[in-house]
């Protein structure tokens, strides 16, 4: 908002906290140019190392969407009235630990390699993650990615303790005692369904004010309807919808819907995009991924639904009044379409 001083207009500048919950990965990319059989030997055509896990590839994205808005003030010398800081809360190995530190330079920043963005600050607050002490390694995912199929297999390796409901509470007593902690958004991967049920749970006691929203991915996962029964915004994958037994996003959301809470539910869809049902006006909304139908060369779909996650967040945060809820929805499938057509997740912002 505005302020006039005596002489002079200045701005004062509103603060929002994004804290992301969720686990850190190094990922290990194999193409193979098909699955290899059991027991069998198989020579890959390509190997890639990075950084993965749900929220820390959201929040790259979303790093790159706010440098972007960041320069665009710049470039018409306008106000930047609200200050967005994303932070991160994940368990980590030891703060020294190489594991680590490649982990927090992969955001970019003061860590960033020459020649790649060097006078960017990194925007991510990693202040609030759990570095456990006595381990070196980071939580591995293995990927085998089928040239033939597109298909990705992933075999996860994780042996740091998991976030305690004890040390979530510490941390959103922190956020509670500042002067911006009531204008939070908090989103969760939805690991650890009973912790993360608990986690929300305390935030409406000790933060009523703040925003709740929940992925709800992995099919099997027992306690996912309880999260999104608790949350404002509820992100639904096309393969927990199709292990329940529905066909389409529309189906799932609708439902859903009359298990949760939620102002929005959200549902991806693959190749056929995603959708999206606002409550309490049951009003629905589809956006296709490719509506002009040309020929798309997908090159890497990992991370296209922690991307569209981006995208949403992006919008309904920094873009909550001035964009129509089709444009929100538009954006989100846009960014992750343009995801699917490059490796890994750099120059997606605009």
């Amino acid at each position: 908002m505005w302020e006039t001083g005596s002489g002079s207009i200045t701005t004062t500048t509103m603060q929002k906290n994004l804290i992301l919950i969720g686990a850190c990965y190094l990922d290990t990319i194999l193409t193979v140019p098909h699955f290899p059989a059991e027991d069998s030997k198989l020579r890959a055509t390509a190997v890639q190392v990075r950084r993965g896990g749900n929220c820390p590839n959201t929040l790259e994205v979303l790093q790159q969407l706010l440098y972007s808005d960041s320069r665009q003030q710049q470039q018409q010398h306008g106000p930047r009235t609200t200050k967005i800081t994303p932070h991160l809360v994940s368990c980590l190995p030891q703060a020294q630990a190489a594991a680590t530190r490649t982990i927090v330079s992969s955001f970019g920043g003061q860590h960033q390699p020459p020649g790649q963005d060097e006078g960017k600050e990194n925007m991510i607050d990693f202040s609030h993650c759990l570095f456990r002490e006595g381990h070196d390694e980071a939580a591995s995912s293995y990927i085998i990615r089928s040239a033939e199929t597109g298909s990705r297999t992933i075999v996860n390796f994780n042996d740091l303790p998991e976030m305690t409901f004890g040390e979530f509470q510490m941390i959103a007593d922190k956020f509670a005692t500042t002067e911006s902690g009531a204008d939070c958004w908090w989103h969760f991967e939805g690991r650890i369904p009973e912790t993360t049920l608990q986690c929300i749970r305390y935030l409406r006691q000790v933060i009523a004010g703040s925003t709740i929203s929940v992925e709800v991915e992995k099919p099997g996962r027992q306690g996912l309807v309880e999260l999104a029964t608790e949350s404002d915004v509820v992100f639904y994958s096309q393969s927990w919808a199709t292990a329940r037994g529905y066909t389409s996003a529309e189906e799932c959301l609708k439902g859903e819907a009359p298990s949760t809470r939620a102002s929005l539910m959200l549902g991806t869809w693959g190749a056929e995009g995603a959708s999206a049902l606002w409550l309490p006006s049951g009003e629905y909304m589809h956006c296709p991924a490719n509506p002009s139908g040309k020929e798309l060369l997908v090159v890497d779909t990992l991370g296209a639904g922690d991307t569209f996650i981006a995208g949403m967040l992006y919008g309904l945060i920094c873009h909550a009044d001035d964009w129509s809820q089709k444009a929100k929805l538009t954006f989100a499938v846009e960014l992750a379409t343009e995801k699917v057509q490059r490796e890994g997740f750099a120059g997606l912002a605009p």
